[in-house]
């Protein structure tokens, strides 16, 4: 029952407080409700049938979320420094869509955090080997050489693939679930950074991913590269352990839905079988979209790179 106050024009809910509070944890309307107590009161009762008919739900807000505060200007920062103190560089076309993309995805995509560290010396060992394996060309320079960057972007494909229900990319009206594993590699150039796109990187040899992770580097530092070549990806692995950091949290570049930060790999101290040894340690962190990957998943897909990485025959099976 409802009546309209001389005052403000808002109805007067007459309902008992039991009711109130049983709708609210219900998230019922309580106005929608016809009340069956003394001169039309909502009681209990009335709250118990109406969520039991599943009736009478909260309408969502149609209030309009408030705009994002703009960065200061040029001209109100430049008024926090010395004149003659600094030198404009004005953005070119790269810094301005890595701007606007990135900032997107801090607004858009909610994201959440997973790291692990992974014990490294079996893939050092196995890396080691494979190089000192490869022939002489006719400049003696050996045909392949491997990064353990190269190894990271083999068993990321492949965790996706074992781990299939996150090799998907979030749309607002469905989840496109991939056949293939493609996976960006962050390439820092001139003035920014670039993720060109191993495509199909779970069916390539690392000796292949390494070849054209170096191929589609040197293009992108040229800025040669294409579109097709930069765009789409389901995951993408960001390494910053050659300038010696030891573990970092990566933003998702859309419309992937994860991506693998990398730090140095490092001599540290473990237990094992309640004694003291040293093992080389990479600590990875993997960001989530929490709109296609939920935490379990996350750490399922995490947990399944970690053990490729700690027993990488695995990658050449």
């Amino acid at each position: 029952m409802a009546l309209v106050t001389p005052d403000s024009g808002a109805p007067r809910i007459f309902a008992s407080p039991l009711a109130r509070r049983l709708a609210k944890e219900a998230g019922l309307d309580i106005a929608g409700l016809q009340g069956s107590g003394p001169h039309g009161r909502i009681i209990e009762r009335d709250v118990k049938d109406a969520i039991a008919g599943g009736g009478a739900r909260k309408a969502p807000s149609t209030t309009p979320a408030a705009p994002l505060a703009a960065p200061p200007s040029a001209g109100t920062t430049r008024k926090f420094y010395e004149i003659d103190s600094y030198e404009e560089i004005p953005h070119d076309s790269m810094r301005k869509a890595i701007a606007r993309r990135l900032t997107e995805s801090i607004q858009t995509v909610p994201h959440f955090f997973l790291e692990v560290d992974c014990e490294i010396d079996a893939l050092l060992r196995l890396r080691e080997e494979f190089n000192a394996a490869a022939p002489k060309g006719a400049d003696g320079a050996p045909e392949w050489k491997t990064s353990v960057n190269d190894y990271v972007i083999k068993a990321l494909a492949l965790a996706l693939q074992r781990v299939p229900e996150a090799n998907v990319t979030f749309t607002p009206d469905l989840m496109l679930k991939h056949k293939a594993s493609d996976i960006g590699v962050a390439v820092a150039i001139p003035g920014g950074l670039i993720t060109p796109i191993v495509r199909n990187a779970q069916a390539k040899t690392v000796r292949e991913i390494s070849e054209e992770v170096k191929e589609l580097a040197a293009r992108a530092r040229e800025r040669k590269l294409k579109p097709h070549e930069y765009e789409g990806g389901v995951s993408a692995v960001s390494n910053l352990g050659m300038y010696g950091i030891r573990n970092f949290s990566a933003v998702i570049n859309p419309p992937q839905s994860t991506i693998l930060a990398v730090g140095k790999g490092e001599q540290r101290m473990v237990v094992r079988d309640g004694a003291a040894a040293v093992a080389n340690i990479m600590s990875v962190t993997l960001s989530c979209d929490h709109r296609a990957i939920d935490g379990a998943l996350g750490a399922e897909l995490l947990a399944e790179f970690k053990r490729l990485i700690e027993h990488p025959m695995a990658l050449f099976a």
